[in-house]
């Protein structure tokens, strides 16, 4: 009996002339095989190089002949203004090369990735964004790159006029540690953490250190995480409440606080032990 293989379809570009390509990775996720097509229905296998699934970005590889790759022109996020042009390219429902315009309607918007955590930064248009064009280009006017289409907003499915699209900034350093790790390299404290629902079920306020990395940053900072207790219970270390400045209320908060920094960067953690409140400085190491 014959079986019918699932197969979906999104959009993506060319990063460099080393044949990566950048899509979503929403649009890669589950796949058992990838066909990249290029130009007049040229058809390669894509090998998956690495994905940043917290970010709705994978990077593929083909191998291509160098005169059909064509590298996308980058551009900034910085100087984006509301109202400017905005040009999506993708594949939607199977319609190859596919332009839509429209203008930018808002930055700085925030959305959720297919993990749950929340996406920074992000460019809200009006240009035409439908099922396929994931992982597609959003471009300016001069056609540089200012951010991957990843999400639309809609209760019936359809296209309603509001897209977003992962800012190019963040493409830019997201990129090149997938080419290079196979993974994102985030900047962090040495720690580990409660889940926030298991957090609001002990009625505590903030993110609850679950265990400390023995040599990491926090360590060496002197925070503290879960202790036994008699009976088999356990007693709070040090609660997560602010870090350099910002509230943290959820793991989500902490992470999206860490997201801005680098490896290297010194920060101010604010906690609380045992109801008193303490400021420890540290400086962030890697971590997977």
């Amino acid at each position: 009996n014959p079986v019918e293989v699932p197969q979906g379809a999104g959009s993506g570009f060319i990063w460099d002339r080393m044949g990566h390509v950048v899509t979503n990775f929403h649009v890669v996720y589950g796949a058992d095989a990838i066909a990249v097509v290029l130009g007049e229905k040229n058809e390669y296998e894509g090998r998956l190089v690495g994905v940043a699934p917290d970010q709705d970005l994978a990077v593929l590889r083909i191998q291509a002949p160098n005169e059909t790759l064509h590298p996308i022109s980058i551009g900034s996020a910085h100087d984006l203004r509301v109202g400017q042009k905005a040009l999506a390219i993708g594949n939607p429902f199977g319609l190859d090369y596919t332009l839509t315009t429209g203008i930018v309607s808002a930055i700085g918007r925030t959305i959720k990735s297919m993990t749950g955590r929340t996406i920074e930064g992000v460019i809200q248009t009006d240009a035409a964004i439908n099922p396929g064009n994931s992982g597609g280009p959003l471009l300016d006017s001069t056609g540089r790159l200012i951010g991957v289409n990843t999400q639309i907003f809609s209760p019936s499915g359809a296209f309603a006029g509001i897209g977003f699209a992962v800012p190019v900034d963040m493409v830019n350093r997201i990129v090149p540690q997938l080419i290079k790790h196979g993974k994102v390299i985030r900047p962090g404290l040495g720690i580990t953490v409660i889940p926030d629902a298991m957090t609001a079920r002990w009625r505590v306020q903030g993110v609850v250190i679950r265990q400390v990395a023995t040599e990491g940053p926090a360590a060496r900072a002197g925070l503290k995480g879960l202790r036994s207790a008699s009976g088999g219970q356990v007693s709070l270390g040090d609660v997560v409440t602010g870090l350099d400045g910002e509230a943290v209320r959820t793991v989500d908060d902490l992470f999206t606080i860490l997201d801005r920094h680098q490896v290297g960067d010194q920060v101010t953690v604010e906690v609380v032990r045992e109801g008193k409140s303490h400021t420890v400085s540290l400086t962030l190491q890697a971590v997977e």
